[in-house]
Parts: structure tokens; C-alpha cells; sequence
């Protein structure tokens, strides 16, 4: 199978998944290395339950692992899961990443053969 066919594939698996789950409104943008980018956390999981009755501390600012961003940046989007760091959620696939510790600042790097770091900063109208 090609590349192509991977990706339709791909996506037609994941459209109802996405009909179906939350969203938190899109709204969130920047421009990063000189190009918008537009940042959705998707909601799809959910808090694990331990031993007893009582919930795994593992939600984040409102996420939880499973969760997602999707990341709209010149003409690509990325689909990153949580990670389960400790401190504001982060999100990675391994090659790129993605945390809001400075909501005027994000974190956004990718992995190539070294780790290249956009400078991001908040979007003026």
C-alpha cells in the first residue's frame, strides 16, 4: 500500500472518531517561524482508575492522556497525543512538539536528524 492510501485510510478511520468526540473551539493561534498556526485540543481520554474507587491524578489543565492537539501550520495538520509529563500538558509523536507553558510563547520543536525550535509568538489581529 502507498503512502496515499496509508493516509486516506487513515483518515476515513478517523473521521467518525472525530464527528464524535469534543472539541474545545479553535481559536488558539500564533505565528511560528513566521507562518500562522492555529492550535484544537481534541478530547478522547479519559482518567485512569487505580487500585480503589479514586481517580490516577493524571488530568493537566483540563486533559488527560489520550487527549490530542491537533496543530493547523503552513498547510499541514498535525495530529499530537498527550504525553504524560509531569507539569502543563505537552504533546508529542515524536518527531514534533508542542507545549503552551507561555501562552505568548509556545514551545513548538521538531526532531529531524537535531532538534530545530520555531519561535512562536502571539498572533496580533
Amino acid at each position: 500500500m502507498n503512502r496515499f492510501s496509508r493516509g486516506v485510510l487513515t483518515l476515513l478511520l478517523l473521521i467518525p472518531l472525530l464527528l464524535a468526540c469534543e472539541a474545545e473551539p479553535a481559536g488558539a493561534a500564533w505565528i511560528c517561524d513566521g507562518d500562522r498556526l492555529t492550535a484544537e485540543v481534541v478530547h478522547l481520554g479519559r482518567d485512569a482508575i487505580g487500585t480503589t474507587t479514586e481517580p490516577i491524578p493524571n488530568i493537566s489543565d483540563g486533559t488527560s492522556p489520550g487527549d490530542l492537539i491537533l496543530l493547523t501550520w503552513r498547510g499541514v495538520t498535525l495530529q499530537l497525543p498527550r504525553t504524560n509529563n509531569a507539569g502543563v500538558p505537552s504533546y508529542t509523536d515524536g518527531r514534533w512538539w508542542w507545549q503552551v507553558e507561555d501562552p505568548d510563547h509556545p514551545d513548538f520543536r521538531q526532531r529531524r536528524s537535531s532538534i530545530i525550535q520555531y519561535i512562536c509568538d502571539t498572533e496580533t489581529s
